[in-house]
């Protein structure tokens, strides 16, 4: 009994229809769709083709036929894949799907190679508009570039184009207008460019050789095919000549000319007798690549025949016969012995002298050749010698690719296919035999026509929108560029303020309506050219679904799937999903949004079964689909047919149960030796069993039982040994004791193929225990070399795989059984087998942003392996920008997995991609991750508030950092208490970021506090802020007086008091003391009366007068001064003008700084009079 890995699923999207040759397939975002057009992608996706009862049922040239849900394919259609890799055409992770095998020899239909294709290519495809919209033209089908006609039928020259309004044609040849009026063997298809030249009524088909170009126009641009050379297919004749007979001595070389007619395109040559035998050919007598007949050294047999050259041109399907030569030989032995052909020193029998290799083909010791890049380069070495020459190819420096290099003609000839640069290089050829040899040296040197790197896209650009078309090529020798618009050359083209054309880009800013053309690049160089035409379209257009609505998928359990919703609009808009109306969108985990906006499920779980919406969105509005996923339970086979033994004329039962999904339909079929097995009448087949009745001799061989539903199939594979009636069957059943397996033996890899590889091996002794699994594990010598990888599992009915291998690795399998007791030994290695290289498919993980430094960011990613590298010298392409700006992307090229980005602000946010890349090319465009310049230490909280509600507690509140400079961690709090010079314990208290509340509990209600508050990031705390709680209430204060005046605080300044009064008194004592006799300066003006009292020495005595009244008044017998006459009056001691006076009476003036200014100014002064004049001055 043996499993198959035949085990796949396909999604199904109720009606079904074959793809049209111009639909729309997979992730083709804003891009139209055939109504009712199968999710060809999705289904490849899920595991294997969508089932019909008849291939031809779904022809690709009537798109609207339809496959019913009901109708099924047959198990044995379903059966007939053989090694093809069911893999997952449109996206990544194609290569997961295990292999279908083919059992019979019929071939899939047309329809779905094509639509596998499309479903390949639409991934690439530039955007589409809608036809509803207007458009400029675009050219959609076109001759070749060589296009070669046959003589005898009429001349087509295709051109079709798509535009709205529809594009209008016309031609140019050689450069010049070619008016197809004016001609009437020429016209042009209804709605079409193509040109239809008719020769049914005369003329020559060579008249009309030369350089064609088409061009469809309407009132938006002008699109241009490609420059078509047109040539006449030509077979001339052979020109007549008489050869006369070729004299030959036996041993030594000959070659015979072709020489053939030059033909268009050349001929085919080859070599016949003139009775139209095939001539034999062998490493000694063999054909050139140039048409030559060349033999190493000729023998006495090649007179047997004569030898003619003949050329089957292509187009004419003739075949033109030359003269044939005839051969005659000199030799030293006349007879034609034939018992000397197999002798093993057959030239020596025939007296043939023997001698060392020479070449005929190429002449001398070195030659050089050039070849295109993408072409087949074709080495060639033709030695003569006796013993015939044995050739053996070399390249100087390394080794062949052999991946793409085959020998040819005998190993006469090294064919290296689809060349490339690192192709370049000396190859020799070595000629050998017993006698010695020699060598001859080919230096290949590498072209290359213009190829693309960026080919220009079509731009769809909304009013007001900036964009860019880009045209990079290279070719050795390196291209040049030239920029069209409709046609013309863009340096002849009206001024247009709003394009800058900067090499190889044109970069368009604030586009208009009127901005819309079709731009053209052509490159070229001395090997050829390349022309491309892109649009710039301005539209504004709300987003609308391409899709039909409410589409039902039903998909396999545990296999991945794609759900496709194909939109447009103007500017572009984004995509969402949702699930069963859930808010959130759907995006990452199991799930991944495409940038055209497919979204894939990577593995089906049931939970996942529901409706999906997709919502399209810009700036005009919004659209929205919904997709209805049904998932299936797998079809399995729990009991599968066991290997059997039986003698001939006995009954058979071979079982098959088989567990499915209830809601689909299931079909059991079986085969025999992989072929549709036919149910005769000593047959019956059962839902779970097949008997075979009569068992005869021709019954022997492999019974293969299908599983297969709508969706998926399940094979299962036992065989069948009849014996004689005399033989008894051997029973392995038998009760022994039970080991490990024996490890697997003589691994061999087969059907090398670029992405996959058969492994074969032969099982070890199961030791009475059956083998359960195989365990393929794999190693590299490039990145882990001697680490062994599990590769594949694979069930123990199994020898023989196909892996699904990855690019550019150096691949070595081993073999691991495994029954109930244990795993066997590893089985010795195979041998080694190297994939070819390819671009990345994928990206490294785990791309991350942060800094080490505040100025800094570092960049680093986990690197891919040695199974996603993909190709030689792989590297990464760090990109990074500031987010939320409009700056260019910085990039840098790194071999390591890490890259530090210097002199950054502190903790600005930044766009970080990395993408992969080796010798082969670019991997996919990485997903943009954010990633954070280095941290700092924050600035202080703001606002830091202290507030006493109470004499228990004391609450404090804050915000956050002006300038965090970094994701916070916390905030850390220092209070300490104090109460006058006393200081108590200082308490630390640290909170998360969010808080910004803290109370404190008092620990008592007289002492105040000093708080201290600063953020922390990562780096450390940064700048504080300090605050201290208020001082207590007045209340309080009275309370607790006594505890006051005994703080040495305030008996300090009590004393300090005291002692300033103290000090104001003895002042004042001092000046009363002073009294006395005080000298009279100056004499006043006022003359003294008879009654004032008067010393002799001219000073007055006040000493004894403190209650008399002032000198110069008298007392009115009311008590009053009366004023004495005097030349001094109020209004000289006021401040001028009159005298003011306050409500009591008194005056204001200035009358002691009145007198002293006059006596300043008499030059005599004199001393205050009174302790209170003392003390004001004091003051």
């Amino acid at each position: 009994m043996r499993r198959l890995a035949a085990r796949g699923a396909a999604g199904d999207a109720g009606e079904v229809a074959a793809p049209a040759a111009d639909s729309t397939h997979c992730a083709q975002g804003r891009s139209p769709s055939p109504p009712r057009l199968i999710d060809v992608c999705a289904i490849w996706d899920t595991g294997v083709l969508p089932p019909t009862a008849d291939w031809k049922g779904a022809s690709s040239g009537v798109a609207g036929a339809r496959l019913n849900e009901a109708e099924t394919l047959s198990s044995i259609q379903e059966a007939q894949l053989e090694r093809l890799e069911v893999a997952t055409p449109c996206g990544p992770g194609s290569r997961e799907r295990g292999p279908v095998l083919r059992m019979a020899r019929q071939q899939l239909p047309p329809w779905v190679h094509a639509a596998i294709l499309l479903c390949l290519l639409s991934l690439g495809r530039a955007i589409e508009i809608p036809m509803d919209l207007s458009q400029p033209p675009t050219i959609t089908k076109q001759s070749v570039k060589d296009h070669i006609v046959d003589p005898r039928d009429n001349i087509l020259i295709e051109c079709e184009a798509k535009g709205n309004p529809a594009p209008s044609f016309h031609w140019t040849r050689n450069s010049r207008f070619f008016n197809i009026a004016k001609d009437p063997r020429v016209s042009m298809k209804r709605r079409s460019g193509t040109l239809v030249i008719d020769f049914r009524s005369g003329g020559r088909p060579e008249e009309y050789e030369g350089e064609y170009q088409c061009f469809a126009r309407n009132k938006f641009g002008t699109a241009l095919s490609n420059r078509i050379r047109l040539q006449v297919s030509k077979s001339p004749l052979w020109p007549k000549e008489n050869l006369d007979p070729v004299v030959v001595q036996e041993g030594a070389p000959l070659t015979l000319q072709c020489n053939p007619p030059p033909g268009l395109p050349s001929p085919v040559i080859f070599w016949m007798s003139s009775t139209m035998d095939p001539i034999t050919q062998d490493k000694r007598v063999s054909q050139g690549h140039n048409g030559d007949l060349y033999f190493s050294n000729v023998m006495l047999q090649d007179m047997q025949t004569d030898y003619s050259c003949n050329a089957r041109f292509h187009f004419t399907h003739t075949i033109q016969q030359k003269n044939a030569f005839t051969l005659k030989v000199l030799t030293n032995h006349p007879h034609n012995d034939s018992s000397l052909r197999n002798h093993p020193d057959m030239y020596s029998a025939r007296g043939v002298a023997e001698r060392t290799p020479s070449f005929m083909y190429p002449q001398g010791t070195a030659s050089s050749q050039m070849v295109l890049r993408g072409m087949d380069l074709l080495l060639e070495c033709i030695a003569s010698g006796v013993p015939t020459p044995d050739i053996a190819w070399y390249k100087k420096g390394g080794d062949l690719p052999s991946d793409k290099a085959k020998f040819e003609n005998f190993n006469k000839a090294l064919r290296i296919t689809n060349v490339s640069e690192e192709d370049s290089g000396e190859y020799f050829c070595l000629a050998s035999n017993k006698m010695g040899s020699i060598r001859h040296t080919i230096s290949v040197r590498v072209k290359a026509a213009p190829y693309w790197l960026d080919e220009p896209k079509n731009l769809i650009l909304a009013p007001g929108e900036d964009g860019r078309l880009v045209c990079r090529a290279s070719g050795n020798p390196k291209p040049t560029i030239q920029w069209m618009v409709n046609g013309e050359p863009l340096q002849s083209a009206p001024p247009n303020p709003n394009r800058e054309v900067a090499g190889d880009t044109i970069i368009f800013r604030d586009t208009q309506i009127s901005s819309r053309a079709v731009y053209q690049c052509n490159t070229s160089n001395e090997h050829g050219y390349l022309l491309a035409n892109a649009f710039v379209s301005v539209l504004d257009v709300p987003p609308r679904m391409l899709s039909p609505r409410n589409q039902l998928i039903r998909v396999i359990l545990y296999n991945r799937t794609r759900l496709d919703c194909p939109f447009f609009g103007s500017p572009i808009p984004t995509l969402r999903w949702f699930k069963n109306g859930q808010g959130s969108n759907l995006d990452g985990g199991n799930y991944h949004v495409y940038e055209n906006g497919s979204l894939e499920i990577k593995m089906i779980h049931k939970e996942d079964q529901g409706i999906y919406t997709c919502v399209a969105t810009n700036i005009l509005g919004k659209a929205e689909n919904q997709v209805r996923l049904e998932v299936k339970d797998p079809t399995r086979i729990f009991r599968m047919p066991e290997d059997q033994v039986a003698k001939r004329g006995t009954t058979v039962q071979l079982e098959c149960r088989v567990k499915h999904d209830p809601s689909l339909k299931l079909t059991v079929s079986w085969l025999k030796d992989d072929e549709p097995l036919y149910i005769g009448n000593r047959m019956k087949k059962e839902d779970d069993s097949l008997t075979i009745f009569g068992v005869a001799e021709r019954d022997q061989g492999s019974y293969t039982c299908v599983a297969s539903t709508e969706l998926d199939q399940d094979l299962a594979k036992a065989y069948l040994t009849v014996l004689a009636d005399q033989a008894t069957p051997t029973n392995r059943l038998a009760a022994l004791p039970k080991g490990r397996p024996d490890r697997p033996r003589d691994l061999e890899l087969t059907d090398l193929a670029e992405r996959s590889v058969r492994l074969t091996w032969i099982p070890g002794d199961d030791n009475n225990s059956p083998i359960t699994d195989y365990v393929v594990q794999f190693e590299e010598d490039q990145f882990q070399p001697g680490v062994w990888h599990d590769h594949s599992k694979f069930p123990g009915s199994v020898n023989s795989a196909v892996l699904q291998l990855s690019p550019y690795v150096n691949y070595q399998f081993r073999v691991i059984a495994i029954n109930e007791v244990g795993s066997s030994h590893p089985s010795l290695p195979s041998e080694r087998y190297r994939t070819s290289g390819a671009p990345p498919e994928s990206n490294p993980a785990d791309v991350k942003g942060e800094g080490t430094r505040k100025n800094n960011m570092e960049i680093t990613w986990t690197p891919m392996n040695a199974t996603s590298a993909f190709g030689p010298n792989l590297r990464y392409i760090v990109k990074w920008r500031r987010r939320e700006t409009r700056e260019s992307w910085n990039n840098v090229t790194v071999w390591g997995s890490r890259y530090v980005v210097g002199q950054t602000p502190v903790y600005v946010p930044y766009e970080i991609r990395v993408q992969a890349e080796n010798d082969f090319g670019k991997g996919p465009e990485p997903d943009t991750v954010i990633g954070y310049s280095g941290e700092d230490l924050p600035s202080a909280p703001r606002r830091f508030r202290v507030r006493q509600p109470n004499l228990e507690t004391i609450n404090l509140e804050w915000d956050h950092p002006e300038h965090p400079n970094g994701i916070l961690t916390g905030y850390t709090l220092r209070y300490v208490p104090f109460n006058g010079t006393k200081v108590g314990k200082q308490i630390v208290e640290n909170f998360s970021p969010n808080q910004t509340k803290f109370t404190v509990q008092r620990a008592d209600p007289v002492s105040r506090y000093r708080f201290t508050l600063s953020a922390r990031t990562q780096v450390g705390s940064g700048e504080a802020v300090t605050e201290e709680s208020p001082a207590p209430p007045n209340e309080a204060y009275t309370n607790n007086q006594a505890d006051i005046a005994t703080q040495g605080w305030f008996i300090g300044l009590m004393c300090a008091i005291a002692l300033l009064v103290l000090i104001l008194l003895i002042v004042c004592f001092i000046k009363r003391s002073r009294g006395g006799k005080y000298p009279v300066r100056e004499k006043k003006d006022v003359p003294l009366g008879p009654e004032d009292p008067k010393e002799e020495d001219g000073s007055f005595d006040y000493s004894d007068e403190d209650n008399k009244p002032l000198q110069g008044s008298q007392t009115s017998l009311d008590g009053t001064i009366k004023q004495q006459e005097s030349d001094d009056s109020l209004v000289d001691y006021g401040e001028g003008g009159e005298g003011q006076f306050n409500e009591d009476g008194s005056f204001i003036g200035q009358y002691t700084v009145k007198k002293d200014k006059e006596e300043t100014e008499g030059n005599e002064s004199s001393e205050a009079t009174s302790p209170v004049n003392a003390i004001y001055s004091l003051a």
